[in-house]
């Protein structure tokens, strides 16, 4: 069998925790370690319970899931952060995936669509639900007609820190911004998969970036794409 990944559930409904933990241990690659009600707890239950991965969502009473979501991020070698909740306005996505966020999901997501997106995430791979991608596109586009200092300051920042990646690097960061997964970059770069995954993880240390969700958006923000 695969190995097993932990999975911590943070959501202020006890019935949506107890339908998710349903769910996801009926996977047999998953398991649920822990639950946690708010924001809050997120820290403690993963010093206890080490889990590879916490199903995270957004609006909660005392710590929401955006602030929780950077505050795990930041320390040494977190888990991934997939959020799942009901909505998508008022920049959750962006605000979500630069805080570090491997994925975002909305709850209506089929199941087997959910338990995918896990394994997805643990595979490397970013997952956006498409109300999520619209959401995303939306923010960038009209960001893009709003030619501001802050966005020119913004857009110059992103440039800087892709100077600072080799030609090769530069490549292999503009794939993972178009969506590709590892084989289709190896594929259209010819290089091995390996290779790949030695270039994004260079990318990610050169940058102080947490995943390839957050290279994309420095792609986005210096007008490559």
């Amino acid at each position: 069998m695969d190995q097993v990944t932990r999975v911590l559930v943070v959501d202020d409904d006890p019935l949506v925790r107890s339908g998710l933990r349903l769910m996801l241990s009926g996977a047999g690659d998953i398991e649920v370690v822990a639950e946690a009600a708010d924001g809050a707890e997120v820290l403690p239950l993963v010093d206890e319970h080490r889990p590879d991965l916490v199903l995270m969502d957004i609006r909660m009473p005392q710590l929401d899931g955006l602030k929780a979501t950077a505050e795990l991020r930041r320390r040494p070698r977190p888990p991934e952060v997939l959020i799942l909740t009901t909505f998508t306005t008022d920049g959750y996505v962006l605000e979500a995936l630069r805080a570090g966020a491997a994925g975002y999901v909305l709850k209506h997501t089929p199941p087997a669509q959910i338990v995918a997106a896990v394994r997805n995430v643990m595979a490397g791979e970013p997952v956006l639900s498409p109300d999520a991608v619209k959401q995303l596109i939306d923010v960038v586009a009209t960001a893009g007609d709003e030619v501001t200092a802050s966005r020119r300051d913004d857009r110059a920042e992103a440039v800087r820190l892709l100077d600072l990646l080799g030609n090769r690097e530069r490549e292999v960061a503009l794939a993972v911004a178009q969506g590709r997964t590892n084989a289709e970059i190896a594929a259209s770069l010819y290089m091995s998969v390996p290779t790949v995954k030695a270039h994004v993880s260079h990318i990610l240390t050169k940058l102080d970036l947490n995943n390839r969700v957050q290279i994309a958006l420095v792609v986005y923000r210096a007008g490559m794409l």
